[in-house]
């Protein structure tokens, strides 16, 4: 007869619990929309979205320090597709980096075995996507490749490293923060390690600031920034001026160049690059609670900042015309010039505790709309910014604060009143950018609204408190209970509550607070039903109070088992359930066992005083009741016989059994009420084996079997079939065969055996056995063992208790705070992604094949199809097997119902399509390209009817530029509005003569002639300068336009650049308004950066695009290889052409074929035949790749858009279907 075993499949897993000290720093949210963070050895990868565990890898050794998602800044194709990489570092140095959807290592890195203090992977990745730079302590960085493993330098500094930036604006700039100060590196590069040692800048603390000690506000908040001025030096501060360097973080800022912030407990500092100044300081008032982390953004100019009571709070920073801003007050006659940053939002604090502290927060770098909490007990809280639109009256007018303003665009492009906007997609979508408010005019018209943001919990994952645990899985899955089987674990915690935990999902079903004190014991009594037991502290006694709880799954009921027993007592040592679930034992440390009817909560039996101590008991699996219901049925039949014949010749025997049947069938109406025979074997101390039978309300002993010399003090036994095994404190496991009256020890040298638990499942006779140092799993029938798990050898955690799941999955409790779901290897291992069910589909395109991912992306991009808008995949003609077109519709269908909404809306326009889809997939560099393309593409459609009416800059174009965080990628205007502010709070801030300087040059760069020659003219008569400056003031104010002074001036300017006084002669040259000239010597001598800025803030539009072109060129060429970068250079410029040639040219088809149709759309081409051409052939060429991707229709639509280029692949791809399967 074939054995039938029933197996619910369910993954290995791991449910996790408190995170460890070292994984304070280990988090991160990457652009693939995925939390990470570390909890002790292992990495949890969450969805931000639906708060669920997606994945835990687990292959590190020790505790988890750092997690890094790689970046996403390059062009996606079916080459370089959407995958999940992440690299983790631990205590000892070593680096993994994961293909997170398969759970399986890429590469594993070592170089010192001291824990890695910082890594990033690199955000330029134009020539190369696995570049990681990671800190091995005390004081080098070294620069690995990701995907190989291998190191290409590494390079050492004079102090220890703490952690790095690298600037986002410029990929050759990197600053360390260091024990000492801060080292500026300018040569970073991915070929070579820096040959310079970088330039270093001491940092003395700001404690002595007197911003703890506020005086009035006014003149308090004066004198702390007077103070804050001594900060940075080049000079080694005096050793007394020196505190402990309490640096918590430095940080760039992405949302403007050349800006960068350090955090302190009690205060953030905004440092100005150019003059290496305090230009803007947020304290915390003295009862204020400090400060944590700090996360700048870079949509808009805005900080999230983790507290230690765990509270985020946003801070934005004040837009300038603010001061102007309140016209009911007379203006303040000295207002304190700085960057203020003002608090807008903050969420919920916890409640802080020795053991519950917040660990890390982490912000999503698509949106910037969300942060995550990670708190060190395994809770993550995610918190998202809502914004509400207030009307104008409700507006505070007590607030200094200045409002935040609705942005006019959305996604890229302004959008009436009624158009379908979700303004809480992204940060810049909710609030305007700096420069969005021209003055009190554009208050006064109708369309900036005021927002308000907040922040809400939108999810929670839970972890398991800490532990000890007792665990125990529910009765087993039969051929009987498959209709309502769900595979639930119950946890009984320190803290008297049980946890009952859903297998298949790993969510957490119900948590029962049924105790008062610890949980030491759990058995099930039916799917819903289980007694638990927990006992308090002894007192001097040695008595406890013991707790015995019969609980109800479905109503979370809970009775005390033994009514009013349990007070002052003997602590319970076990309870074992008999194989029926009819009887309950109960072992007590020195008392006597009891024997209880489950079903009626009665005690059957108390033993006498003489009866033998237990030190381990098992019930027997066989019992009479398939002979008790035999003769129950055939006692029915001769019932119905004598009633309906009243035959008299009823045999006597047969009458008395039908009477006493009557007689208990009356007394219980319950057929199945009768009380099987069922016998238990136990062991005394002196290592008899004693075997007792109960029946009904009888408990008798019937045998007993003399100890086995070889074995010591038994501590557990186990029984299935005719198998019995016995282990005992010294490891050793004796199994008796009971048919064949055999027995035979093994001596498996593991100390004390805790636990040996059979399998279930019809004639599987796997053993699972629990020791001090770990568990093994032995095959009883062949007597050997299968596998084994020791701590300290293979794990690094210690085994606390183990059960069965199913007939081939065992779960681990372990002191780590962590459960385990194994295969019976034992070894911990890793899942794939796609295996897992979700409660909840998550979104999530990097989880889909290459090829479907890009195919979903292009299904969204190109509605509508046939002229239908439609989610629905299942209705194109993209001939891909079912199950990956099921995987897609799920993936459609997870989305938000907003986000529908949008994609199913015609008035959406292909650009703000495009973005939408980038933000969607987390592309960073299709972000920016859209972004910027979006913008200007709108701005030059809106220019060109402006210049037939010879109008001056539109209204909206200045209400809308581009926010500063895309720098030379600006509008000239904004451009120069932004420096020219930036220079005058770098003035208001000056406090040494080079520092007067270097405003006095940016003054005269940008043509603030009478500015610069009252700087020049405040140098000091002891000052070595003094000549010099004097003699600039008076040129400064006499150079004319007359040709001789032009010429010498000229003459002088290009000697001096020839001799190596670049910055001098430019200035020179700047004066006569031949900037142009000055550009053109900038990008001789390699100053590209500086010579585009020149260019925007000096030269009028035609010569500046000049300037930018020549550095396009240079971007393009071989040895700098920033192709990326020319690209959105040439978008800002309005090269539409240019850009789409190159686009192709670097493959990038899907990108190009979009902007062409978008260019068409705002008819930004000049429709002549060489356009014509390069149109068709990148629509060919798009077509091409979507038929790689078997998505046939959207091949069709493009080679049918192809004139004639795309004629021959139309054929062939309309060709009948036959063909192409025999291909």
């Amino acid at each position: 007869m074939q054995r039938f075993t029933v197996n619910i499949k369910l993954p290995a897993r791991t449910l996790t619990g408190a995170l460890s000290a070292p994984n304070r720093g280990a988090a991160d949210w990457g652009w693939q929309g995925l939390i990470a963070y570390g909890c002790h050895s292992l990495v949890l990868i969450v969805d931000a979205n639906t708060a669920q565990t997606l994945q835990v890898l687990e292959r590190h050794k020790a505790s988890v320090v750092k997690v890094k998602w790689a970046k996403e800044n390059y062009h996606h194709n079916i080459g370089s597709p959407y995958s999940l990489r992440l690299a983790s570092a631990d205590v000892t140095g070593k680096i993994i980096v994961w293909d997170v959807a398969t759970g399986t290592a890429r590469c594993e890195i070592q170089e010192h075995a001291k824990p890695i203090q910082d890594m990033q992977w690199l955000w330029n990745q134009d020539a190369s996507r696995d570049l990681l730079l990671a800190v091995h302590p005390p004081n080098y960085i070294v620069l690995w490749n990701a995907d190989t493993g291998t190191k290409l330098w590494k390079k050492s500094y004079a102090e220890n490293i703490l952690s790095f930036s690298f600037d986002p604006f410029d990929p050759s700039h990197l600053a360390l923060l260091t024990s000492e100060g801060i080292v500026f590196i300018s040569d970073f590069s991915p070929s070579k390690a820096p040959a310079s040692s970088g330039k270093k800048v001491y940092i003395s603390s700001p404690h002595s600031s007197p911003s703890h000690n506020k005086l009035a506000a006014a003149t308090g908040a004066k004198k702390a920034l007077d103070k804050v001025k001594i900060l940075i030096s080049n000079e080694k501060p005096s050793a007394e001026s020196v505190t402990l360097n309490d640096c918590l973080q430095l940080s760039y800022l992405p949302s403007k160049r050349n800006y960068m912030l350090l955090l302190y407990p009690r205060e953030i500092l905004i440092l100005d690059l150019e003059v290496n100044q305090t230009v803007g300081v947020i304290a915390i008032e003295r009862t204020g609670v400090p400060f944590l982390q700090v996360i700048p953004c870079f949509q808009r100019d805005g900080l999230f900042c983790l507290h230690e009571n765990g509270c985020i709070t946003l801070r934005v920073r004040r837009s300038n015309c603010s001061i102007t801003g309140t016209p009911n007050e007379e203006p303040d006659p000295d207002p304190v010039q700085e960057l203020i940053y003002d608090l807008r939002s903050q969420c919920d604090a916890i409640r802080v505790t020795k053991t519950v502290r917040p660990f890390s927060m982490v912000c999503c770098p698509v949106n910037e709309n969300s942060a995550a909490l990670i708190v060190s007990d395994g809770r993550v809280m995610i918190w998202e910014l809502k914004s509400s639109i207030s009307g104008r009256n409700m507006r505070n007018s007590s607030s200094s604060a200045s409002p935040l303003y609705s942005p006019v665009s959305f996604c890229g492009i302004p959008v009436g009143a009624f158009q379908n906007k979700l303004p809480d997609l992204s940060l810049d979508n909710m609030i305007a950018g700096q420069g969005t408010i021209a003055g009190e005019e554009q208050l006064k018209s109708s369309f900036l609204q005021e927002v308000h943001l907040k922040f809400l919990l939108t999810g929670l994952l839970s972890g398991l408190p800490l532990p000890p645990f007792a665990i125990r899985m529910c009765p087993p899955l039969t051929t009987k209970n498959i209709k309502q089987y769900e595979p639930i674990l119950a946890v009984g915690t320190s803290n008297g509550s049980v946890l009952v935990f859903h297998l298949t999902s790993g969510l957490l079903h119900k948590e029962l607070s049924i105790h008062s004190c610890e949980v030491k014991g759990i058995e099930w009594i039916s799917l819903t039903g289980f007694i638990s037991f927990a006992t308090s502290t002894p007192n001097n006694l040695g008595l406890v109070r013991n707790e015995l709880q019969l609980v109800d799954l479905p109503t979370g009921r809970s009775i005390a088992f033994r009514g009013e027993r349990g007070n002052d007592e003997p602590a319970i040592e076990m309870i074992k359930v008999s194989h029926l679930k009819q009887y309950l034992a109960v072992v007590f440390k020195d008392k006597p066992l009891e024997i209880w009817d489950v079903r009626t909560c009665t005690l059957l039996r108390e033993m006498s005083k003489n009866f033998p101590t237990v030190t381990a008991l098992e019930w027997s699996p066989s019992h009479n009741l398939k002979s008790l219901r035999k003769k129950q049925l055939a006692a029915r039949e001769a019932m119905a016989r004598q009633t309906v014949a009243s035959d008299t010749e009823v045999s006597s025997v047969e009458s008395s059994v039908i009477s006493l049947l009557q007689e208990a069938e009356s007394k219980s109406e319950l057929s199945q009420n009768i009380s099987a025979r069922e016998h238990f074997v136990f062991t005394g101390a002196d290592g008899q084996v004693y075997h007792l039978t109960v029946e009904g309300n009888s408990v008798k002993d019937s045998a007993r079997i003399p100890p086995d010399g070889s074995m010591g003090s038994i501590t557990c036994i186990a029984w299935k079939g005719d198998i019995l095994v016995l282990g005992d404190v010294d490891g050793n496991l004796n199994f008796w065969d009971l048919k064949a009256r055999v027995s035979r020890g093994i001596p498996t040298h593991r100390s004390w055996v805790k636990k040996i638990r059979f399998a279930p499942g019809k004639g599987n006779q796997k053993l699972l056995a629990m020791y001090n140092d770990g568990a093994e799993i032995w095959d009883s029938k062949e007597v050997q063992m299968v596998s084994s798990l020791r701590s300290g050898r293979n794990v690094n955690f210690r085994i606390l208790d183990v059960d069965w799941c199913t007939s081939d999955k065992v779960v681990l409790a372990s002191d780590d705070g962590c459960i385990r779901v194994l295969d019976l290897s034992m070894k911990p291992s890793c899942f794939r992604m796609d295996e897992q069910d979700l409660i909840e589909p998550a979104w999530c395109p990097y989880l889909l094949v290459p090829r479907a991912s890009l195919a979903l992306k292009a299904f969204l991009l190109h509605q509508p199809w046939d002229e239908r808008y439609s989610l629905d995949i299942i209705n194109i003609d993209y001939p891909e097997n079912e199950n990956i077109k099921n995987l897609l519709q799920e993936q459609l269908n997870s989305l938000s119902n907003d986000i529908k909404k949008l994609l199913l809306d015609p008035n959406f326009t292909l650009l703000q399509r495009c973005l939408l889809v980038a933000r969607l997939y987390g592309d960073e560099s299709e972000l920016h390209f859209w972004t910027i393309a979006a913008h200007y593409l709108h701005s030059l459609s809106q220019e060109k009817p402006a210049k037939a009416t010879g109008t001056a800059i539109l209204q909206e174009e200045l209400v809308n530029p581009l926010d500063i965080c895309y720098d030379i990628l600006c509008e000239n205007y904004y451009f120069q509005k932004f420096q020219l502010e930036r220079v005058n709070l770098q003035e208001v801030k000056r406090s040494t003569y080079d520092h007067t300087r270097k405003c006095a040059d940016q003054l005269l760069l940008l043509g603030q002639t009478d500015r610069a020659v009252q700087l020049l003219l405040e140098t000091s008569s002891e000052n070595a300068h003094y000549y010099c400056d004097s003699l600039k003031a008076c040129l400064v104010t006499t150079v004319t336009s007359s040709g001789p002074s032009q010429s010498t001036i000229k003459l002088v300017a290009t000697n001096m650049i020839a001799n190596g006084k670049l910055a001098e002669g430019v200035q020179l040259l700047c004066l006569i308004d031949k900037a142009a000239d000055a550009c053109r010597y900038l990008q001789t001598y390699g100053e590209w950066n500086r010579a585009a800025w020149l260019a925007k803030v000096r030269l009028n539009s035609e010569e500046c695009a000049d300037v930018l072109k020549r550095w396009v060129d240079h971007l393009c060429s071989p040895q700098v290889n920033q192709k990326s970068k020319a690209i959105l250079v040439l978008l800002s410029l309005g090269c539409f052409t240019k850009v789409a040639e190159m686009l192709h040219s670097m493959r990038y088809f899907d990108r190009a074929a979009l902007f062409v149709e978008a260019c068409l759309q705002y008819g930004a081409f000049e429709l002549n035949d060489d356009t014509k051409k390069l149109i068709h052939a990148v629509y060919a060429d798009y077509a091409r790749s979507l038929k790689l991707l078997c998505f046939k229709q959207g091949a069709i639509l493009f080679a049918s858009k192809a004139g004639e280029t795309g004629k021959e692949l139309l054929t062939e791809l309309k060709q009948p279907k036959e063909e192409v399967a025999q291909e």
